[in-house]
């Protein structure tokens, strides 16, 4: 008998041969999995991120607040939508950063939390977790919004309606809900703070130490060929690593000269890529 191969046969088996060499792992036969996470930034690199990620055949997870970027908008405004479809016709998956990026500060009385909100119009008051409060409250601070830069008390309620807005602005923007999960702005939680997300039905992600990936470090004191190198030696099975979509103060950014290398780097250890949340094996 006499077996005949067609050319997209031919085709298909030489591509497999050379498939590890340009970078593309076969995803099932990576026995390790490292989870890539994007929280928003200034997006002053988001298109780079993106394509590189469609290159290399990667899906990752985006952690999205409204946060102000380097064009001078918000990340999920009307003008951010078509960015935000296409990364979900690829498959990434979506979580909440809360909407003003609003970092802990300490827990507050009564069940609430302090913090204070990077943006919006509460911006600079007391929405980062800073602390926890007594009794179940938290205090927490916007960094964005009308309260930015203001420090104000959060109960499980008020905190639940930070973190949907995120949903209910993705719902609007490209129609379907992000996934069940959250990342509190700068990794800052306490108990309480994580029970509150847990009561509003969200599963929070931080990041392994290894996963650090120093985007927001001086490029001065850690050069990308320095993180590159680090992450690269020192990711593991399991680990969620963490970059931005765009950061203010790093003069040499990281992802136009790190992820791409970084991600083939992972390859050749045997990792896949995995998004959030995690599967069991």
């Amino acid at each position: 008998m006499h077996l005949r191969f067609s050319f997209n046969a031919y085709l298909t088996v030489a591509l497999l041969s050379i498939w590890p060499a340009l970078g593309l792992a076969v995803e099932a036969s990576c026995p390790k999995t490292i989870y890539l996470t994007f929280d928003t930034g200034n997006m002053s690199v988001a298109q780079t991120v993106a394509d590189i990620l469609n290159r290399q055949q990667v899906k990752a997870t985006f952690f999205l607040a409204n946060e102000k970027t380097n064009q001078g908008d918000f990340s999920l405004d009307d003008a951010w939508k078509g960015y935000w479809q296409e990364r979900v016709k690829e498959g990434h998956h979506f979580g909440s950063h809360t909407f003003d990026h609003v970092y802990f500060i300490k827990d507050g009385p009564i069940g609430e939390v302090y913090a204070k909100p990077q943006f919006g119009s509460k911006s600079g008051s007391t929405v980062y977790f800073i602390k926890d409060g007594p009794i179940g409250e938290v205090y927490a601070k916007p960094q964005f919004g009308s309260k930015s830069g203001s420090t104000l008390l959060y109960n499980e309620a008020s905190y639940c309606r930070e973190i949907r807005r995120v949903e209910d602005r993705f719902k609007e923007l490209t129609g379907v809900h992000i996934q069940k999960i959250w990342r509190a702005p700068g990794g800052k939680t306490s108990p309480r703070l994580l029970r509150m997300g847990s009561q509003c039905g969200f599963e929070h992600f931080g990041w392994n130490p290894a996963g650090f990936l120093g985007d927001e470090l001086s490029s001065q004191t850690y050069p990308n060929n320095v993180l590159l190198e680090r992450a690269t030696k020192n990711l593991a099975d399991g680990d969620i690593a963490m970059a931005h979509l765009g950061i203010w103060s790093r003069k040499d950014p990281w992802a136009p000269a790190v992820l791409e290398q970084l991600i083939v780097n992972l390859k050749k250890r045997g990792f896949c890529f995995g998004t959030l949340p995690k599967q069991a094996k």
